[in-house]
This record gives structure tokens, C-alpha cells and sequence, in this order.
């Protein structure tokens, strides 16, 4: 993929739901629940050490709250003097109506494979969707930018798939990151995406 503008992903701090309650998926209506812990707030703090240097000029990021916080951090910590613009288009999967529920339960129905790319759960997205959507989101940024150096904050699974797409891997490496978490972005994970 061609962009003009160099892009960083950053995924947001740690939660609670990678904390404590890590066998449940995220509830159903998480945009202004679920803050950052405060391991996952000083997890931002020392990725922002790594991004000070990079003169970021342009931060995109989920509107969910754990992903404000991180931005906000970001923000606050480099000095950043501009308005950082949230995009409806970078948050998390959509799990439809397993919001709330075991990750036990969920992955029994919905095993992670590459049926997961066309089968999404019930009123939820499937992986094609999600990847659909975080390409469009990375092309209208690249698209209203010129010569910027861009932070894009998000979630796990929309960075991974966008990654994955930038880089062009097979699902089949993408299966294997997601399973095995190797190479999977981990919270407050700063990667240089293009």
C-alpha cells in the first residue's frame, strides 16, 4: 500500500478487561465505559517517551474512552498543540450481541480461523468488515494529509488487521499472530505502521 505520510498505531493502555476481567468481552456500550487502568496509563506515559521524538504532527484515535484517555496522555505528554480528531471508524470489533459475556462462550462459536473474515457474530462485525473499515479510515487520513507524521490510536484486533493489510499478510499470518500473540500489538504498543 502506497501512502504519502508516515503512519504510527499505538493501541490504548491497559484496562480492567485485561486485567482482572479478562475472560469477559467488553460491554455492550463501551464508549464511555471502560477506562484505563493505572498500569495502563503509566504504559502510555513511557510509550510517549518513544513519541516525543517521532514529531508527530497528526492524532487520529477511537472515540472509546480507553482510547481518548491514551490520546489525551499522548497529547499532554509530547506538548501537542493540536485538536486530536476521533474517528467513529477506528473502534474495536463489534461483537454484537456477545458484548458482556464469557470469551469462553464466544470463542466455542466463533474459534479463531479464518471463517471469522465472513462469519461475525449476531448484530457484530466479522474481521472483512472491521479490516473494510480501518482501511477506509487509514485512506481518507492519508488522502487529507500531506507530508504529516500521523498517531493512530486504536484497539488489538482494528490495528492488527490494519497492519496486516499495510504489510500485506496472508490471513493465514494474521490466524497465527492472533492465536499464537506473536507479533499481536500489545497495550500501549507503538508501532510504525508505514
Amino acid at each position: 500500500m502506497d501512502l504519502k505520510n508516515e503512519h504510527y498505531i499505538l493501541r490504548h493502555g491497559e484496562t480492567i478487561y485485561q486485567k482482572e476481567k479478562s475472560d469477559f468481552i467488553y460491554p455492550k456500550n463501551p464508549i464511555n465505559s471502560v477506562p484505563l487502568t493505572t498500569k495502563g496509563r503509566s504504559q502510555v506515559v513511557k510509550s510517549s517517551e518513544k513519541i516525543k521524538n517521532l514529531g508527530i504532527s497528526k492524532i487520529y484515535s477511537s472515540d472509546f474512552l480507553r482510547t481518548r484517555q491514551t490520546a489525551m496522555i499522548v497529547s499532554d505528554e509530547i506538548d501537542f498543540k493540536k485538536d486530536i480528531i476521533f474517528d467513529e471508524r477506528l473502534r474495536d470489533l463489534n461483537l454484537g450481541v456477545w458484548h458482556d459475556r464469557k470469551k469462553e462462550e464466544f470463542y466455542n462459536q466463533f474459534p479463531i480461523d479464518k471463517k471469522f473474515f465472513d462469519r461475525g457474530p449476531k448484530k457484530g462485525e466479522d474481521w472483512s468488515t472491521l479490516e473494510e473499515r480501518m482501511l477506509d479510515a487509514l485512506t481518507d487520513i492519508d488522502k487529507s494529509n500531506e507530508d504529516e507524521k500521523v498517531l493512530i490510536v486504536s484497539h488489538g484486533d482494528p490495528l492488527w488487521l490494519l497492519e496486516g493489510k499495510v504489510k500485506n499478510k496472508s490471513r493465514e499470518e494474521l490466524i497465527k499472530e492472533k492465536k499464537e500473540k506473536d507479533g499481536f500489538i500489545k497495550t500501549a504498543e507503538l508501532r510504525k505502521l508505514a
